[in-house]
């Protein structure tokens, strides 16, 4: 018979493995470790719950706004994937306790491992299409995972270790390596995630100004994407002073190529700071005229009232002439010229362009419209009516159409002439004509 087959030698296996139950499994240590490792997924849980339902309240305030309601879906999709990460961090931290008091922890580092690949798992093949390829990744990890659960990944990682190079005067191991580009890809992920969660609290719970909400999020996106690289950097052991005259000639070079890019660059910052534009704003540059929609980096968005998207560089609005109908306020004076016959009941005429005035929805009565006369043209009494409107963004042209439709209306039935231009031609000398008839030919 087999050795494996031996009686004795499976009845030694089993009786290891009921001693290994006894001792390691079924122990008041285990069920120390398993009622910590409940409490905490518990907690956990709980924290993720509290963070769902605070999402679903913040969109109930703002169903109507579309980017917000993006950000809001984006980030209930981050919380699924950080409810296992958060009971890795805090069972990992129990682990830590438990290695420095000397403390049984061997559950604390199954569970660890079980809620990192179950992180692994749902960041990875969340957002995969292809369920082929999600299943392969998936059973990839959890084997990555079974190595570590059961210590038999030493053998694979001091191999790793062995390949190594030299960069300098840093010694980089294929390991480190790999291991530095998966904090990479975690730190890319989770700075985007970061920034959402950044941007949503300034939009929808801080008290800050429009301009000054764009200008904090471009400084947080720099900061956060500047601490990540140089973690990296740091974790990899490369000195960045080493990149000091790389960096240098590099600035250089871009700063002659593209100093447009810079110029329009640093405006943008500009804008954002001094806060002469800000989102909403109903502004005039040359013959563009619109509200603007976007601040970028690089340009502005301004969408005309046709529909049209004009990108304006950053560097026109700085240092161009610019008219910002809601700057500090959002009123706006109108000027319709009208102009009427010399035999026209001016008192009249007047009245009738007020009460236009008064009816139209979009005209504000405080401050009142007025009616001005403004000269004495050559074929009209030029007069002028002057009205204010709070909502420039909703258009110009719509509200002074509206009023000459009604005064055009107001004038015909009461028989107020509108003049044309018109000329008398005077002639000083005649030539003379001569006409010949039928007779005369013959």
């Amino acid at each position: 018979m087999p050795a494996l087959l031996d009686q004795a030698a499976l009845a030694k296996i089993a009786w290891q493995a009921r001693e290994y139950i006894l001792s390691q499994v079924l122990s008041w240590a285990m069920a120390m470790q398993l009622l910590i490792i409940s409490g905490l997924v518990l907690l956990s849980y709980h924290m993720t719950q509290a963070a769902q339902a605070w999402c679903q309240r913040q969109q109930e305030k703002c169903p109507a706004q579309e980017r917000t309601c993006a950000d809001l879906a984006a980030f209930r999709s981050f919380i699924e994937i950080i409810r296992p990460f958060l009971a890795f961090l805090f069972i990992g931290l129990a682990w830590r306790l438990a290695r420095h008091f000397d403390l049984a922890r061997d559950g604390l580092y199954t569970a660890a491992i079980i809620c990192l690949a179950l992180t692994a798992v749902r960041f990875v093949t969340g957002q995969m299409q292809n369920r082929l390829w999600a299943g392969i990744l998936t059973a990839v990890i959890w084997f990555w995972a079974a190595l570590y659960m059961f210590h038999i990944s030493d053998h694979w990682l001091n191999f790793l270790q062995q390949i190594d190079f030299a960069v300098g005067q840093v010694q980089l191991s294929l390991l480190t390596i790999i291991q530095a580009l998966a904090l990479a890809l975690v730190l890319y992920w989770l700075t985007r995630k970061v920034l959402l969660i950044w941007r949503f609290w300034l939009t929808m719970v801080s008290d800050l100004p429009p301009a000054m909400q764009i200008l904090f999020a471009k400084l947080g996106a720099i900061a956060w994407i500047s601490a990540s690289v140089a973690l990296v950097f740091h974790y990899l052991g490369l000195d960045l002073t080493l990149f000091t005259l790389f960096s240098g000639g590099l600035g250089l070079g871009l700063g002659f190529g593209l100093q447009k890019v810079f110029a329009n660059l640093i405006s943008g910052f500009i804008l954002l700071a001094d806060k002469s534009i800000k989102p909403g704003d109903v502004i005039q540059l040359g013959d563009k005229y619109g509200w603007i929609n976007f601040l970028g980096s690089r340009y502005t968005s301004v969408i005309s009232r046709d529909g049209l998207e004009h990108l304006i560089p950053n560097e026109n609005l700085v240092t161009g002439e610019v008219i910002n109908w809601s700057h500090s306020h959002n009123l706006v004076r109108l000027h319709l010229p009208v102009g009427v016959s010399y035999a026209t009941d001016l008192t009249q005429a007047r009245d009738l362009m007020l009460a236009v005035a008064a009816r139209t929805p979009r005209v504000l009565q405080e401050p009142p419209p007025a009616c001005r006369l403004v000269g004495f043209g050559d074929n009209a009494i030029n007069l002028e009516l002057r009205a204010w409107i709070k909502d420039p963004q909703h258009g110009l042209g719509n509200v002074k159409s509206e009023l000459y439709w009604g005064i055009w209306e107001e004038f015909r039935q009461h028989h107020i002439e509108i003049p044309f231009p018109q000329r008398d031609v005077h002639l000083k000398s005649v030539p003379e004509i001569r006409t010949r008839t039928a007779s005369e030919e013959k």
